[in-house]
């Protein structure tokens, strides 16, 4: 199939050079110019392990093409991904302007053959203002074909989905048809439904998990008051089949997905007149969750703010990506600065990205032993192999008193670190031996 990608951000990327790798002739479009240049030289603009030979591969068998949006291109194909960006407003509505761009470029095409494929995040009902505004009348098909790849993980969400969406209209099977040869060679199950279920499969996938999260960080805060570990309450939780694994305890969600869709649901619901009450609860828990590396701080330290050191490990949301966006690091450092705090950071991936955004008197290192150097306290944000597998043992000897030490991932073993000579707090392992833990 010839395909076309509008939009080379984090998803259009990774789409693009998956149906390069798969053997689809695919030319990728953006308004970015230096991205533009970027991808063709096979250098993928963000981090995301793998792609850059994803990209690499596509060009050099010719079946991969970048192009800016201004250089045109004889056709289409057979298909075209929208994948453009849908940041939040200041409502919490999605801005759709960047959509409504790119439909308004398709127009200039002959839409006659081509099915528009939308992978953009987009709120229910979007997809019946595009047939009806946007590209009605052309003989263009159309799928709401929502994406759930995750940052750091997206080459083998893509190759191996747990499901592949496709809303369309009714007795629309060319639609149906198209998208699945997008997809030939992936085994998973498609659900074939109407484009506002669709629509809405993405947006109740995210609020569901941005639940579970809040949900284990309440009851961490709870473990931390009556003594118990979450650890252990996390393990139990999940030997029932009906509840959905392991989740972890920690300082909250982060990223572009999460938060944004969140918000839009929410958003939504209220324009649509339904008041989700769970679903701000969600955002509240996780809004003071991000706080709790902050709190903790203050707790053990008060008055002594002034003056400390204090390493901060990971600035990305979350590992194996470059993304900072809703990032709880960013919050914490300039909160940190203002209170006469001299901050230490360390990430692999973003040092270049956080100092951009971040006060002049952050020092930005290479490495956790360098950041925590002379530090009288670190913070984990974010868990990086390097920081979970760093020199804990030389990091303690070189920290002043009392080194401390707050783990926001619970990633690290409480006794051993006491044994190290930290003074260990985690979240929600007050059951844990040899050590507290955060309180709110």
């Amino acid at each position: 199939m010839k395909i076309t990608v509008v939009g080379l951000g984090h998803l259009g990327t990774v789409a693009a050079g998956g149906l390069a790798v798969a053997g689809h002739d695919v030319i990728g479009v953006d308004i970015d110019c230096r991205r533009i240049e970027a991808l063709k030289s096979g250098k993928s603009p963000f981090h995301e392990p793998g792609l850059d030979a994803w990209i690499r591969h596509g060009l050099q068998g010719n079946k991969l093409q970048f192009r800016h949006r201004n250089e045109g291109t004889d056709s289409l194909g057979d298909a075209v991904i929208i994948a453009t960006g849908t940041p939040s407003l200041d409502s919490g509505a999605p801005d759709l302007s960047q959509v409504w761009s790119a439909l308004h470029w398709l127009k200039t095409f002959d839409l006659q053959d081509v099915v528009v494929v939308m992978k953009s995040t987009v709120p229910p009902g979007t997809g019946l203002d595009i047939l009806q505004q946007g590209i009605g009348g052309t003989g263009a098909g159309y799928a709401a074909n929502p994406e759930f790849l995750r940052e750091g993980r997206a080459l083998n969400d893509w190759k191996s989905p747990d499901r592949i969406v496709i809303g369309v209209q009714p007795g629309d099977g060319w639609s149906v048809k198209v998208v699945k040869q997008l997809h030939s060679g992936i085994e998973a199950p498609y659900m074939i439904t109407d484009i506002t279920s669709a629509e809405m499969v993405k947006y109740a996938s995210n609020a569901f998990l941005a639940t579970r999260i809040s949900f284990i960080n309440e009851m961490a805060s709870v473990c931390d008051q009556v003594g118990a570990s979450v650890d252990e309450v996390s393990r139990g939780i999940s030997m029932d089949t009906r509840t959905g694994g392991i989740i972890r305890a920690g300082i909250g969600y982060g990223g572009s997905c999460f938060p944004k869709d969140v918000r839009a649901l929410d958003h939504l619901a209220l324009s649509s007149g339904v008041d989700l009450k769970v679903l701000k609860s969600v955002i509240e828990v996780n809004n003071r969750q991000r706080l709790l590396p902050l709190r903790t701080l203050r707790a053990r330290f008060g008055e002594a703010m002034s003056g400390l050191t204090v390493g901060v490990l990971g600035l990305t949301f979350k590992p194996d990506t470059d993304d900072v966006r809703e990032a709880a690091s960013l919050e914490l450092i300039r909160a940190l600065v203002q209170e006469g705090v001299a901050v230490r950071a360390f990430d692999p991936e973003a040092n270049e990205l956080a100092s951009a955004l971040l006060p002049l008197e952050v020092a930005f290192l290479d490495s956790p032993e360098e950041a925590c150097y002379g530090a009288h306290a670190a913070t984990i944000l974010t868990e990086w192999t390097d920081i979970v597998e760093a020199g804990w043992e030389a990091i303690a000897g070189n920290m002043r008193p009392p080194r401390f030490l707050f783990d926001g991932r619970n990633v690290l073993e409480p006794p051993a670190m006491v044994r190290m000579g930290f003074e260990y707090v985690g979240v929600g392992r007050a059951g844990s031996d040899g050590r507290t833990s955060a309180r709110l």
